[in-house]
Formats: C-alpha cells, sequence, structure tokens
C-alpha cells in the first residue's frame, strides 16, 4: 500500500481525548490533528516522536489531518492508524495468502454473526467451510522483539473471542481465524497481554480449544509505504 498523495511530518507535543494530538509542523505551527486509534498506544505516542500524517480535502471535517504513522526517537516504525489493519490483511490475503487459506476464492467484509458481532472477513470457497476471521492491529511492543495485544483492556475483543468459539462448536461446517496485523517494526512475535487483560487471554485460549486458528500478519511500514512481508504461526 502506497500512501498517496504523500505524507507530511510533524513533531509530537501530546495526545489526549483519545482522538486528538497536537503536532507542530516543521514551519514551526502548532496545529491539532485527529487521532484514529482507541488503544492506549503505549510507546507509540511519546513527545518528540515524528508524526507522519495525511491530508482530506472534505470540506465537513473539523481536523482535516489524520495521524497514520509515529517513527520513535529509537528508529521504530509503527503504523498507528488501526482502520489500516483490514484493508492490508485483506490485500495480503488476495495476493500472498497463508497455505491453508490458499482454497478461499472470495471474501466478503463486515459479515454479521452471533449475536452482537461483525466478523471482519467471511471468506468462502466452493469445497471448503465457511472461515470467519477476525483481524487485530499490534503496535505495543515489550522487548525482545515481543508484541502484545490488547494494549489494554477491551470487552469487545473478549466477546469477539466468545462469539468465534460459540461458532466453531456449534456450526461443523465452519471454521475461525484471527489474524494479529503486526504494525510495528520492533515486533517479530505476538503473545496475548494476560498482565493488561486476563479475561481476552482467558478467552482466547478457550478459543484455541474450541479450533480458532491463530496466524500473525508482518509488514515493513515506512513513510512512503506499508508492504505485507511474511505469515508466521
Amino acid at each position: 500500500m502506497q500512501f498517496e498523495p504523500t505524507l507530511n511530518s510533524a513533531v509530537l507535543i501530546r495526545r489526549y481525548k483519545r482522538f486528538l494530538a497536537d503536532v507542530v509542523l516543521p514551519c514551526g505551527e502548532e496545529v491539532t490533528i485527529h487521532c484514529p486509534n482507541t488503544g492506549a498506544m503505549t510507546g507509540c505516542a511519546e513527545p518528540g516522536s515524528t508524526v507522519w500524517f495525511s491530508v482530506s480535502d472534505n470540506p465537513k471535517r473539523k481536523y482535516s489531518r489524520t495521524w497514520e504513522l509515529t517513527h520513535t526517537t529509537n528508529d521504530e516504525w509503527i503504523c498507528v492508524n488501526t482502520h489500516r489493519a483490514n484493508t492490508l490483511v485483506e490485500n495480503a490475503l488476495r495476493s500472498q495468502p497463508p497455505k491453508h487459506l490458499a482454497a478461499y476464492t472470495e471474501i466478503k467484509r463486515e459479515v454479521r454473526y452471533g449475536e452482537k458481532s461483525r466478523i471482519d472477513f467471511l471468506l468462502k470457497a466452493c469445497a471448503a467451510p465457511d472461515c470467519y476471521v477476525e483481524v487485530k492491529s499490534v503496535t505495543l511492543h515489550h522487548a525482545n522483539g515481543l508484541g502484545y495485544f490488547p494494549d489494554t483492556t477491551s470487552e469487545r475483543a473478549s466477546r469477539q473471542l466468545q462469539e468465534l468459539t460459540h461458532l466453531t462448536q456449534n456450526q461443523p461446517n465452519s471454521s475461525a481465524v484471527i489474524i494479529y496485523a503486526v504494525l510495528h517494526s520492533a515486533i517479530s512475535k505476538v503473545k496475548a497481554a494476560k498482565q493488561i487483560d486476563p479475561t481476552y487471554n482467558a478467552a482466547l485460549e478457550q478459543a484455541k480449544a474450541a479450533g480458532l486458528v491463530v496466524l500473525e500478519a508482518h509488514f515493513n511500514v515506512t513513510a512512503a509505504s506499508i508492504t505485507f512481508t511474511h505469515w508466521r504461526t
């Protein structure tokens, strides 16, 4: 995925109210930009980091600038716009699918299932069970290449896992996959953040026991583009 038009840079002052951040442009002007990330953004929003943002020409938007990437003082590249994850994973599924998903020929987005949920992707094929795929963006880096999800407690993420567990247990012609989209250059492996959200960790273990498949999709992040590199199980 190429950023077109190209992104603009600024220096981060602070992130606040979850969806806002103040930055300083190269010309010295201080502006407020939109932050499309509901998580804690631990390590992704340190003052002094370089922020890369896109600009919208939609006159109805209060904040025309959208925070896309962080380039930290440790030379780490992070995509903080969680809305990018689904498109990036969909492109990877279409162009370089993992071996056990290669037979699927149709990808549907945002399909309702269970009682209260929508699945990110429903994969379909003539000779394979329907495959329900949930995507999660991973940006929380700890040390030694380890990344964690979630970066804050998430009742929604736990509920989704419970829905997928129910699905795999009660629909024999269906399967379920969770894909962690790794969008942090220092992360090489993902684990559940049981120290942050033990409920999510327990729900994940239960879902795996019921047949949920866990995959990691790794990407290379730069100011010019985000490109898929490899799958990891």
